[in-house]
């Protein structure tokens, strides 16, 4: 008989009814026998706001949920609290405004017991309204993969990652504080567990969506969330060891240089929007590593 493993599957969360849809897709899990499924709802709002619509969805589809009132406005500590409560073998985060296909934890568990790695990230797909401006939905500019450096994975995210509690990369860490307004906070965490030895790995077939709200739905809203990746990635530079005065002029000329690039291609591309778009958010994102370099304090675009 194989043995039971235990998983706990985190949301946080804050003010979003939308967490109803999230709880219900979760109840719809394709699920092993021999797995323990725990869902833990953070509320990270002033009072309890979210206490009642998560135990009544929770009553209404049968799932085991676990409530924490985990104030205020400040995602890390949301998520340190999921940390905190877990017991698990298992944690996996999504958001609350995503839906998981019944696959989903399927194909995590997979991953992680196949690749033998300490961290899966599986693949959010974002979803247009029909009034979304068409270079949007042909640039995809919302979904979320990972990253790779020299073939490896050296970050993460939170919106679709499952990883184990106990590896010796991740017992014991949590995300900082610092950054619990800024966002970033899990490109930390992740960028941490990597350099410590952790391994990550990818599901593209572990699949959540994600409609695009009409207030992320613009130009303005891109560039302010890659101009705050840039000063994350920077602040990554600025605490890695050895990473001095030269260093840091080197990195500032090489982000500037950069930028001038990525919106020199960007011209002749004007009339393919998607196109031009994708060079001004690449030029947002080394301003922002500029940004950090010279001392300028990380904005808040969740706020």
């Amino acid at each position: 008989m194989a043995a039971q493993l235990s998983i706990d599957i985190c949301v946080c969360t804050f003010r979003r009814l939308h967490l109803a849809d999230t709880l219900h897709s979760l109840s719809k899990l394709l699920l092993n026998p021999d797995w323990r499924v725990n869902i833990i709802v953070a509320d990270n709002d002033d009072t309890p706001s979210a206490r009642e619509l998560a135990e009544s969805t929770a009553r209404e589809t049968g799932l085991a949920l676990t409530y924490i009132h985990a104030p205020a406005r400040n995602i890390s500590i949301a998520r340190n609290a999921c940390l905190n409560k877990s017991n698990s073998d298992l944690i996996a985060f999504v958001d609350d405004d995503e839906m998981v296909t019944p696959e989903w934890l399927e194909a995590m568990i997979a991953a992680y017991q196949n690749n033998s790695t300490e961290v899966v990230l599986g693949r959010v797909r974002a979803e247009y309204e029909t009034n979304c401006p068409e270079w949007m939905r042909n640039g995809d500019f919302h979904s979320t993969r990972p990253t790779w450096v020299n073939g490896h994975i050296i970050t993460g995210y939170t919106c679709n990652v499952l990883f184990s509690r106990t590896a010796k990369s991740i017992a014991g860490l949590r995300f900082r504080a610092d950054l619990g307004r800024t966002g970033g906070e899990d490109t930390v965490f992740f960028s941490t567990i990597y350099k410590a030895g952790g391994r990550i790995s990818y599901a593209p077939e572990a699949l959540v969506t994600e409609i695009v709200p009409a207030n992320r739905a613009n130009l303005s809203w891109l560039l302010k969330r890659r101009y705050r990746s840039g000063q994350t990635h920077a602040l990554l530079l600025l605490e890695g060891s050895g990473f001095g005065l030269l260093n840091r002029l080197k990195n500032l000329a090489l982000a500037e240089l950069k930028a001038l690039y990525c919106v020199i291609l960007a011209l002749p591309n004007i009339s393919h929007p998607e196109r031009s778009r994708f060079w001004l958010l690449r030029s947002a994102l080394h301003l922002g590593v500029a940004s950090r370099l010279l001392g300028v304090k990380i904005i808040e675009p969740y706020s």
